[in-house]
């Protein structure tokens, strides 16, 4: 299993997604999933609609992974319809390749798809089934109100060669514990990702793999 931390490496709820947050997961080798959005024409690291004055921008953290000798693995939460063409540019001038992008509407998905860039369908109670699913490489496992999946689901997704990333029942509020000792059996799958708020709970209880 590799970890995907939630909006960065953080010890209180304001440090989310701030330069802090993600250098320190970077730094430690871990994953991260952080929001990308635009805005007065410029990429944003903001989980909601931004004001420049409170946005960080995505450049300057692009150039702090891109300086890194491990590059773990970036989930981009897309916020904004029609970045693909900035977004794609941004990642190539710093040749940063192990990401992958998730989050959009269908029509900006299938944008992503005809620029050849890495993307997730998301699987949930309320979308149990994509039309899409065979072409993307990664799978986002949802669950709003409860966990609605099996672990055979999980183990049919990594043997169709997807990258599974699993978000922990924490990140809506729920207790967490269920399907982490679900999840154990598949622990030693370098496809699978926990998405979590508890990072150092998550390496007390998981084998976890580099990122």
């Amino acid at each position: 299993m590799k970890m995907l931390c939630h909006r960065g490496l953080w010890l209180s709820p304001g440090e989310k997604n701030s330069p802090q947050a993600l250098q320190a997961a970077i730094a430690r080798g871990f994953g991260l999933e952080t929001d990308v959005r635009d805005c007065d024409g410029d990429l944003m690291i903001s989980h909601d609609a931004p004001r420049r004055a409170t946005a960080d921008g995505l450049e300057a953290f692009l150039q702090f992974y891109a300086a890194q000798a491990a590059r773990p693995l970036l989930a981009l939460n897309i916020k904004s319809d029609g970045l693909q063409a900035s977004l794609a540019q941004a990642l190539a001038r710093h040749q940063i390749r192990n990401y992958f992008v998730f989050d959009m509407s269908v029509p900006d998905t299938l944008a992503y798809r005809r620029a050849g860039m890495p993307f997730a369908v998301r699987l949930s109670e309320y979308e149990p089934a994509n039309a899409l699913l065979d072409d993307a490489a990664f799978v986002w496992l949802d669950a709003f109100d409860g966990e609605w999946y099996s672990t055979e689901l999980i183990e049919q997704l990594l043997r169709r060669g997807k990258q599974v990333a699993v978000v922990s029942p924490e990140l809506h509020r729920r207790p967490h514990q269920a399907l982490w000792s679900q999840l154990k059996s598949l622990e030693m799958s370098p496809q699978l990702h926990l998405c979590t708020d508890f990072f150092d709970e998550a390496l007390e209880v998981f084998h976890v793999e580099s990122n």
